[in-house]
């Protein structure tokens, strides 16, 4: 059964891994454009900042899911890991938890803004683009990655722990 859960992840974090790729790839494809646009031609494309800016936060939010698997997100554990082996795995089960929690809350926060993104139709300035997209990365990153740092508590323990995941599985 684990393996199996493991192998959904495995899957996931490809998929995660990929979007967050073609994401920095559009951005950057769009910059390049743009610079040759601009320099070459005198023109510059009007909803390249926008686009750019989108595309990179659909990378930051594919990519977090990656971050809380690996276990490799920002924390104070200066305290923590001079705690003796014993207590420091159980406060950083812990500090899973609490993470979870809060992507979690925030996803249910978001909730009400993308729904009303959606029903008044509203779009961006210069790309006219639904705004709904780019703010659905917010809650959809959050809830993979209290997902995946959920299924990692199961499967492996904490990150930092001796039985935790030292890189993300192949």
């Amino acid at each position: 059964m684990i393996e199996s859960i493991v192998s959904g992840v495995r899957l996931l974090l490809a998929v995660t891994r990929t979007l967050a790729g073609i994401c920095l790839l559009g951005s950057v494809a769009i910059n390049f454009a743009n610079i040759i646009g601009r320099y070459f031609f005198a023109v510059s494309i009007p909803w390249a900042e926008e686009m750019m800016l989108f595309l990179m936060v659909g990378c930051v939010f594919a990519g977090i899911g990656i971050v809380g698997w690996s276990g490799r997100h920002i924390r104070m554990d200066v305290f923590v890991s001079a705690l003796p082996p014993r207590l420091r795995r159980t406060v950083e089960v812990l500090s899973d938890l609490v993470l979870i929690a809060t992507c979690v809350g925030l996803a249910v926060m978001a909730w009400p803004v993308i729904t009303m993104l959606a029903s008044l139709d509203q779009r961006s300035d210069t790309a006219n683009m639904p705004l709904v997209i780019p703010q659905s990365a917010l809650p959809i990153g959050f809830l993979i990655m209290a997902l995946l740092v959920g299924i990692r508590l199961i499967t492996r323990g904490t990150a930092r722990g001796g039985d935790g995941p030292d890189r993300i599985p192949s």
